[in-house]
């Protein structure tokens, strides 16, 4: 966990995602064609990424847990909370205060 908060605490934007998963690709995508760049760690890469995946699988009380998403430091969640809060209108707004758009 202490690797995870160390990543998240050095961008606005973090998530933890596979190379083989859709739903990381659907909410990596969507987060970059609103402006952002974020930091992507894909675990299936990393050395410490399966113990990455259990902290973040503990902390999200599911399992697979990708993608997780950190927006200003905070876990916002997986996909389906990702999704929620951009047909909501509050993502850019998010995203904005955490200091990763300009708009």
């Amino acid at each position: 966990m202490d690797k995870i908060n160390k990543l998240v605490s050095q961008k606005a934007v973090v998530i933890f995602s596979t190379t083989s998963c859709c739903m990381c690709h659907t909410v990596k995508s969507l987060i970059c064609e609103l402006g952002v760049n974020p930091a992507i760690y894909e675990l299936d890469e990393e050395p410490s990424g399966k113990e990455m995946e259990k902290a973040l699988s503990r902390l999200l009380g599911r399992n697979p847990p990708m993608p997780a998403v950190f927006i200003g430091e905070k876990l916002i969640g997986s996909t389906d909370k990702v999704m929620s809060l951009h047909l909501s209108g509050k993502l850019v707004p998010l995203l904005r205060d955490a200091g990763a758009l300009w708009l």
